[in-house]
């Protein structure tokens, strides 16, 4: 993998951290009076080695009031007027620049959602599954799992649970049966509370959901492909046996905020979890830029201090051992060829402008990020889904992804067979209509590809498992965690006090070299018209058979990484 994403590193310089703990709760001397400070949340950076009480009071004066610290970064969680702070703070010595982290008193709207993962048109023919020896009733639908050679690679290798694998998502639904087995309620943490302003009403107390709990359903669909156990009920994942942890970072509403991701990489290197799935980017950016001109220098220099801070985490996260990796992104565009972007900041809702992208200087984080392997995706014939970004820069692997309008010209076209079947909560296809009160699903959820398995003898659904169909590079992403997974259960060694775990620079280089080289279609310009697409989604496959720009070095394999090392 390229630890150097262009001139990131550049950008973001060296530093180094400062020893402290993590999300600690500012005191009174530290500016906690009791004010709220203003309606926005901001990540403020400090200098390398910088007088922390210094950034304090420059906070102070700026109009902020200090709620967190996260010292291991060099970060401080402000909470400041919506304008002017940025520059205001960022005019101290001690501090290198601030960035709005989560909104606070919004007005209440939800993210779009993204239409590409929830493309299903309900043409689904509820395909009966084969049983296979290691396999649950559902699998004979998980194509993905056969692409991988993950049914294969169980029986060497099907994970350890000493092997701790982070979800940095918008929660794990830990009810679900599948998940249960494998679910660590220790180590999960939530870094990411309800915004009443734009997840809504607040179902807990605090307005912070209990570790275990998923609203969006996101994070549960990832969860299960990577780690579902095998328990004959459901579906199993890449990786049957290891363990998996909620390190939520994303909001309900499906903004994911540069504070609560930052703070659960540090986490997540903390604790000593082996590998950790990124399916989303940092909001409110699609790309953040160092010095765009159709931005304004506030922008700007909030964008400078995101690019800063995601690259401390993520290099804080590498050097403790966290294996990390990412989807590509679901904009169908070559990464190193950006398409100007009309689609920035997606927050507050109708503040986007078109900016043209510089490759050289604009970061699509965490993918384009340093120590993070990209990820493609896949539709069941291995083409590269119309939606997938790509491109020879930033991708590492390709994986299954699911692809609605695969199969063009045969009874499989836009059928939910092609999409990716995972577990999912009920509470979130019960707020779709996809489930009823009484936790039935209803014809339309039954349309659009739910199913539910309930073990022998409960009568409590919320104890059945549920089950949803989504496509994207979110779902592609967990498939090559998965299989790094079982690469560090494997190959993974002792260290230090009983610890286990393996340097993420092997598990990639095993990931990459194990992957099943895929040359480009001939020709290779790939269109997309007879799906439906317009010409902007026709996209040049570029590089050769063991390197190209839909495929990276191949498609990840479960078995061949078990198995050839």
């Amino acid at each position: 993998m390229r630890d150097v994403r262009r001139s990131l590193c550049a950008v973001a310089g060296a530093f180094a951290l400062v020893a402290a703990t993590l999300a600690v709760p500012a005191t009174a001397g530290a500016g906690s009076t009791g004010v709220t400070g203003g309606d926005t949340e901001y990540l403020v950076l400090l200098e390398v080695g910088a007088d922390r009480n210094q950034a304090i009071a420059a906070v102070k004066a700026a109009g902020g009031v200090v709620v967190k610290e996260n010292a291991r970064l060099g970060t401080l969680t402000v909470r400041a007027a919506a304008s002017g702070f940025v520059t205001r703070v960022s005019a101290s010595s001690a501090v290198e620049g601030a960035a709005r982290s989560r909104p606070i008193g919004a007005v209440p709207q939800q993210k779009q959602r993204n239409t590409v993962e929830r493309e299903n048109g309900g043409t689904g023919k509820g395909r009966s599954a084969k049983k296979t020896v290691g396999m649950d009733p559902l699998d004979g639908q998980l194509w993905g799992l056969r692409m991988v050679r993950s049914d294969l690679a169980r029986t060497v290798q099907p994970g350890k649970k000493s092997v701790k694998v982070g979800v940095l998502d918008s929660g794990i639904d830990a009810r679900n049966p599948d998940i249960a087995p494998n679910f660590d309620w220790k180590l999960s943490r939530n870094f990411a509370p309800d915004i009443p302003e734009i997840d809504g009403t607040c179902e807990f107390r605090g307005c912070v959901d209990p570790v275990g709990w998923d609203d969006s359903g996101h994070g549960t669909h990832v969860a299960g492909t990577i780690g579902a156990a095998v328990n004959g009920l459901g579906v199993s994942g890449v990786a049957p046996k290891v363990t998996l942890v909620q390190i939520r970072g994303g909001q309900d509403s499906g903004y994911v905020f540069l504070g609560p991701v930052t703070d659960a990489l540090t986490y997540a290197g903390d604790v000593g979890l082996d590998v950790v799935n990124m399916s989303f980017y940092v909001d409110p950016w699609l790309y953040n830029c160092i010095n765009n001109p159709a931005d304004s220098p506030e922008a700007q220099a909030e964008q400078r201090t995101t690019i800063r801070a995601m690259t401390r985490a993520l290099n804080y996260a590498d050097r403790k051992g966290v294996t990390l990796v990412g989807s590509l992104g679901n904009n169908h565009e070559d990464l190193g060829k950006p398409r100007p972007d009309a689609s920035s900041p997606d927050f507050p809702p109708g503040t986007a402008y078109p900016r043209t992208i510089d490759n050289a200087t604009c970061f699509d984080l965490p993918v384009e990020g340093p120590h993070v392997i990209g990820v493609s995706a896949l539709g069941p014939s291995t083409k590269k889904a119309d939606y997938s970004n790509y491109g020879l820069e930033q991708i590492e692997v390709s994986a299954p992804g699911g692809w609605f309008r695969d199969y063009f010209g045969t009874p499989q076209h836009r059928t939910n067979e092609n999409l990716i079947l995972s577990t999912y909560p009920v509470n979130a296809l019960q707020a779709a209509g996809y489930v009823d009160a009484a936790g039935n699903i209803t014809p339309t959820g039954l349309a659009a590809g739910a199913q539910k398995q309930c073990p022998a003898g409960v009568t409590d659904f919320t104890k059945c498992g549920y089950y949803y169909v989504l496509q994207g590079t979110s779902m592609a992403s967990p498939h090559a965690t998965g299989v790094a997974a079982l690469i560090v259960s494997e190959y993974g060694k002792k260290k230090g006090r009983g610890d286990f775990g393996m340097d993420p620079d092997k598990v990639g280089r095993i990931l990459m070299d194990s992957a099943q080289p895929r040359a480009c279609p001939n020709p290779p310009l790939q269109t997309y018209t007879n799906e439906g697409r317009s010409d902007e989604f026709n996209a040049l496959c570029e590089g050769t058979r063991n390197f190209n720009g839909f495929y990276g070095h191949g498609i990840v394999d479960a078995y061949a990484a078990v198995t050839r090392y």
